[in-house]
């Protein structure tokens, strides 16, 4: 395959969720496998819906994913492009003017229904005269403008869903420019992509309804063979089984990442689930590129569960290596010699990763002793055999085991009350990890009931 160039097309009208976030990684993967381009444009079209600051957060969201752009576009920078291609589409008579209000389409649509028609557009617009045009507009009527669908068989061989087709026939003559002169999504889509020369147009099934539409768009834009390949994959739901917003709560990335949720787990999760490959952690941007084939999706949509995605964000921050936390650990003050024997005694207990701050207390600040009745002599006892400095991994060992022999105490009866003395916790990381960085100091006065 030659260097492919994809695109990540959001209207900047609300914060993306997953759904949104699996059309991106799904395009940047995809680039990366195959040494391609990857393009961030912002459909803003809509000026009184899109928003700067939902821009930004987009690109903040995206970063956080890893997904940096080789190029940012935004449409309403480019107005000029789309009248040329407007002004060549009426010069081929494919881009008529029509002036029906919503009121006089919504009785059609109705009657046709009625008498169990599909509700097409009549293309009444094309019998009128220039008379009757003039007339409509001096009664203060703008024209939107439709483009003239060829009546034919549109075919696509998709990326995803296979040997595809739609009838042209079956659908409404798409409206490309509203009565205010604002274009819609179709027409600043397709030159867009034809003059960014976009290769492949990876996005969620509940656009194949367009492919039709926008095939025949670039052909009559740009002859035919213009159309870049198509591939539709299949969409997420939330756990309920509604579809995925914008505007709703669920799965919007910035919540996630409030939340705790680490971005490789949301870049495995968006491109796993609803494909034939089992739900696991990934650990680089780079694994995923590696693991990437579009040949897995499934074509049936699939449910996004948050529960599930916590455990596989846990499960990532367990399987994470020292560089790749170091400086996220150092804003915590977690540094220096003894910052990665920390990160590799701790990750195993984390949810998430704000819980090496609780951990860094345990290991270095001051903790209260935990009251253990009946266990102060056998706790003083286990002070008193505390071994000397340096502490290492095999200390543990060594000291539990003089601790045995003096006590004749096995099993949990002997483990739990001095992991209960020196980390306040019930459970936690192995203490044969954490011993050596809590040191002999903090260790004694806990297990002699002080805080420290």
């Amino acid at each position: 395959m030659s260097h492919p160039i994809v695109r990540f097309a959001p209207s900047p009208t609300g914060a993306i969720h997953v759904g949104n976030a699996r059309t991106a990684l799904l395009n940047y993967l995809f680039a990366k496998k195959h040494h391609g381009e990857f393009i961030l444009r912002f459909d803003d079209t809509d000026a009184e819906r899109s928003k700067e600051e939902y821009a930004l957060a987009i690109e903040v969201d995206l970063a956080w994913l890893g997904v940096v752009p080789d190029l940012i576009l935004r449409q309403s920078r480019r107005v000029a492009l789309y009248d040329a291609a407007a002004a060549k589409l009426r010069a081929a008579n494919r881009l008529y003017p029509c002036y029906e209000t919503a009121e006089e389409l919504e009785r059609r649509r109705r009657l046709q229904l009625a008498r169990g028609r599909p509700p097409v557009y009549d293309r009444a617009a094309l019998a009128l005269t220039p008379q009757d045009r003039a007339k409509l507009e001096a009664e203060g009527r703008r024209p939107h403008w439709r483009f003239l669908l060829e009546r034919r068989t549109v075919r696509w061989s998709d990326l995803i869903r296979g040997d595809s087709h739609i009838e042209a026939a079956s659908l409404s003559d798409p409206v490309l420019i509203r009565a205010d002169g604002a274009y819609l999504y179709t027409l600043p889509s397709t030159v867009d992509d034809l003059d960014r020369r976009v290769t492949h147009v990876i996005r969620g099934e509940d656009h194949v309804a367009n492919t039709a539409v926008q095939i025949e768009l670039f052909e009559a834009l740009a002859g035919e063979g213009a159309a870049p390949v198509f591939g539709h994959h299949n969409l997420l739901s939330s756990a309920s089984g509604e579809g995925l917003s914008k505007r709703g709560g669920a799965g919007k990335v910035g919540a996630l990442r409030d939340a705790g949720i680490e971005s490789l787990a949301v870049a495995a999760a968006a491109v796993q689930i609803g494909s034939s490959v089992a739900l696991h952690p990934a650990f680089s941007l780079k694994q995923l590129v590696g693991e990437f084939d579009l040949a897995t999706l499934s074509r049936s949509q699939t449910r996004f569960d948050p529960d599930e995605l916590a455990t596989l964000s846990a499960r990532t921050l367990h399987g994470l290596d020292f560089e790749s936390v170091r400086d996220r650990l150092a804003v915590h003050d977690v540094v220096g010699a003894k910052a990665e024997p920390f990160w590799l005694a701790v990750r195993g207990n984390l949810e998430t990763f704000l819980d090496v701050v609780d951990w860094r207390r345990v290991v270095e600040g001051e903790i209260e002793p935990a009251p253990q009745p009946g266990e102060e002599a056998f706790l003083q006892e286990a002070a008193q055999a505390l071994p000397e400095e340096p502490f290492d991994e095999r200390t543990w060992g060594e000291w539990t085991g003089q601790v045995r022999a003096r006590t004749g105490r096995r099993g949990r009866a002997l483990f739990h009350p001095l992991r209960v003395a020196l980390t306040g916790r019930d459970t936690g990381p192995e203490l044969a990890a954490l011993l050596p960085l809590i040191g002999r100091l903090k260790a004694s006065a806990r297990l002699r009931g002080r805080a420290a």
